[in-house]
């Protein structure tokens, strides 16, 4: 019955094996192309669900399966749920398009690959600010430990050009993206953050509500971005 099923199932060898689907053999020498979709069972009870080439499942214990092929069964583990798209957010027109972002000694144009999906955190500052200089250091140590999905940071410059913002950009080694200079006008007259002077930290969620206006206090934010 073992030999026969597996028969059955081996006529998926005729097809290309995808990503999904891998050979598995049993205890008879039989390989079939199969994609294990669940484990059922316990110990030595365990047994796969897999699914063959034309969709239809087949059970099979992992007692009949080689050696090897058993032992994958028994470590097999699903694969973890895609996380949540980032819902839109009212920064999108003016951001989608108009970021950019140090690449080796250079700005390069960028596109975010995964939006926030709860903050952007917009760093108000300027190369010619000394304490701007002087804080940026601990922003980039306190990104690089803990940027994660809730949040973004976003450089919204007071630079008259982006030579000015290139330079400061590759001194301070900064990893977050920039809104280029020329929509930096546009970006301040659309979203009144109430800043009176840099350096500036503020975090707003992806409605435009500001969520703290003393993001510069790093212990604080990070309570809030974690």
């Amino acid at each position: 019955m073992k030999t026969t099923l597996f028969i059955a199932i081996a006529i998926s060898l005729v097809l290309p094996l995808s990503a999904a689907f891998e050979n598995w053999t049993n205890t008879g020498g039989k390989t079939a192309q199969l994609e294990l979709v669940e484990v059922i069972g316990e110990a030595d009870a365990k047994e796969g669900v897999f699914k063959m080439r034309n969709g239809r499942n087949v059970n099979i214990k992992a007692a009949d399966l080689i050696e090897a092929d058993a032992k994958r069964l028994a470590e097999w583990k699903p694969a973890a749920p895609d996380a949540p798209a980032a819902e839109p957010s009212v920064f999108d027109e003016v951001l989608d398009g108009n970021l950019v972002i140090l690449d080796g000694k250079r700005l390069a144009r960028h596109k975010l690959t995964a939006k926030p999906t709860k903050y952007y955190v917009f760093y108000y500052t300027a190369s010619w600010c000394p304490p701007c200089q002087a804080f940026t250091p601990s922003l980039v140590d306190f990104y690089e430990k803990n940027k994660n999905e809730n949040f973004e940071l976003v450089l919204i410059t007071s630079d008259r050009d982006e030579d000015a913002m290139e330079g400061y950009a590759k001194d301070k080694k900064m990893p977050w993206p920039q809104l280029k200079q020329s929509k930096v006008a546009s970006f301040k007259e659309k979203f009144a953050h109430g800043v009176a002077g840099i350096p500036s930290v503020i975090v707003c969620d992806l409605e435009g509500k500001i969520v703290s206006a003393n993001g510069r206090n790093l212990a604080e934010l990070e309570k809030i971005v974690k």
